[in-house]
């Protein structure tokens, strides 16, 4: 658990004195039982956020702009629900916009026709400008999306400046091969850009996700046209200002604002862009695909959702394995998709782990995400507020015991207690589906054959952890386990060279390291004849 940069480091030991409600009452299946729930850290008056909001317009072939109707929309503190700012709302006419300069950059601009080793110049002066900003940039993602300040100032822009470096130096190093053939022929292949590329990035993290997509998608020598979540647009624009700074020519990156069934559906099925990388839920994830499928058939990246077991094996230290499962939940206020949100624990040691991790759902700080030492924020905004919550009434009418939280945090904004639930069986909704929020369902396992079976049996193949002092117990869960990433006594750990993406309905492709570079491009073979050769 030492590298870095990771996410884990932000793990707190901080204990803020809790007052504990007993709010004890019998549910109609399986004898299940509210217990407590936390109170936290004491509401304060709220820190002004240390920034200002410079761009709220679209951005389109190189220059910020209202959208065509005129119309804006309003990005809100999840603190308080009250308005940060208004920002352009752009829809179909914005889009097709975004686009034609998007092809007119790459048909015509020198964007494509520029040496790699000049791309790469640029990105590295983006990764520069990131560094010397990063506490403003922090401080709007937090601002607009309720995450910890010190979790976007600490890792996440550091983490995305890491990134775009990293795809700098792939830039002038992504080339074909020579190929063999049988007869006298001269054989290569050609790794071309793919052209305009549409992506649609999530809230839960607006900033990674711009830079997983766009550090290899220019690397690569393509154009783009980029959907922002309408929940967080500030983080986006903001960065893609800087972007130019850094020298990009105007057209090659596009920035449109904007809700889904316009600007989303518009980008998806554009008869003129030529590949669409997706971020999001499953739901929308098949909607994209459909939509791209029936315009052009263009190729679809999906990063979709997930349901990721965190297995914990009978020889674990308890401790150590409570406070990990802990974060493979908590963090980021549960809004991950690669959330262990299936904790199994070995039925030897469930009783000490539920009775630990309750104690330390207890002791977690939620509060004011500019505060120093809060873990939790907010939720993003009210619906996925009482989305969680409705998945917690649902665990509590299922039968499971609810050991802890279990209802909002406070009297304004959207904060959630955390909230853990025991006894919870396969069968339950919550062991089920995504919740998306600070929700941890602790399930329990007899031996290694069960507990790969039952984690396998879900539509989900994202992520998973295990917790095990045994390599062939670890080597045995690994292979077995049908998910794109698995962790080994630890978890969230992205770094740039590795590769995350999903089986099953968690998607399709990979993001990071070499293999998304695969994502956009296209190979040629160019085959010529010879006369002649002096070797074959």
């Amino acid at each position: 658990m030492a590298a870095a940069p990771r996410i884990s480091s932000l793990l707190s030991r901080s204990f803020f004195s809790s007052s504990l409600l007993s709010i004890g009452r019998n549910s109609p299946r399986r004898g299940g039982i509210f217990r407590y729930s936390t109170g936290g850290a004491a509401c304060e008056e709220l820190i002004n956020p240390p920034v200002n909001v410079n761009y709220t317009q679209l951005l389109l072939n190189g220059h910020f702009v209202d959208a065509a109707s005129g119309r804006t929309f309003e990005t809100l503190d999840p603190r308080t629900g009250n308005v940060i700012t208004s920002v352009a709302e752009g829809d179909a006419e914005d889009i097709n916009r975004a686009v034609s300069a998007a092809r007119k950059a790459f048909d015509e601009g020198p964007w494509p026709r520029m040496s790699p080793y000049e791309r790469s110049k640029i990105l590295f002066r983006f990764a520069d400008l990131l560094e010397k900003h990063n506490d403003e940039i922090a401080a709007l993602e937090s601002w607009d999306n309720g995450k910890p300040y010190e979790q976007a100032e600490k890792q996440e822009v550091p983490m995305v400046t890491r990134l775009m470096r990293y795809y700098g130096g792939w830039a002038d190093k992504i080339h074909g091969l020579t190929v063999p053939a049988d007869g006298l022929h001269q054989v290569q292949t050609l790794h071309e850009p793919i052209g305009v590329v549409g992506q649609i990035i999530p809230w839960n993290f607006p900033l990674l996700m711009f830079g997983w997509k766009v550090g290899p998608a220019l690397a690569c020598g393509n154009t783009i046209v980029l959907k922002t979540a309408e929940q967080t647009p500030l983080s986006a624009l903001f960065v893609s200002n800087l972007l130019h700074e850094a020298g990009l020519p105007p057209g090659v990156l596009n920035v449109v604002s904007g809700f889904g069934p316009t600007a989303g559906a518009t980008l998806a099925s554009h008869m003129d862009v030529d590949k669409l990388a997706f971020t999001g839920s499953t739901e929308t994830g098949k909607t994209v695909l459909q939509l791209a499928a029936r315009s052009n058939l263009k190729p679809v990246t999906l990063e979709l959702g997930g349901k990721s077991p965190f297995i914990v094996c009978e020889d674990a230290d308890v401790d150590k394995a409570v406070e990990l499962a802990h974060f493979a939940l908590f963090f980021n206020q549960g809004q991950c998709c690669a959330s262990g949100s299936r904790t199994f624990v070995h039925e030897s040691i469930y009783d000490e782990f539920v009775k630990k991790a309750t104690a330390r759902a207890l002791k977690r700080t939620v509060g004011d995400p500019f505060k120093a030492g809060i873990e939790q924020g907010p939720q993003i905004d009210s619906a996925q507020f009482e989305k969680i919550l409705g998945y917690i009434r649902a665990g509590v009418e299922n039968g499971a015991t609810l050991e802890a939280g279990g209802e909002r945090f406070g009297n304004k904004g959207f904060f959630i207690k955390p909230t853990v639930f025991s006894n919870v069986e396969d069968d339950m909704v919550i062991a089920q589906d995504e919740i998306f929020g600070p929700v941890q369902s602790i399930l329990k396992f007899k031996d290694i054959d069960e507990v790969i079976r039952r984690a396998n049996a879900t539509n989900y193949g994202l992520a998973a952890g295990v917790f095990t002092q045994n390599i062939d117990t670890a080597n045995t869960l690994t292979r077995a386990l049908r998910v794109g990433t698995v962790w080994v006594n630890c978890f969230d750990v992205f770094d740039a060279g590795i590769p995350f993406g999903g089986y099953k309905m968690s998607g399709h492709g990979r993001e990071k390291g070499i293999y998304s570079l695969r994502n956009y491009l296209q190979v040629k073979a160019v085959v010529t004849p010879l006369k002649n050769p002096a070797w074959l």
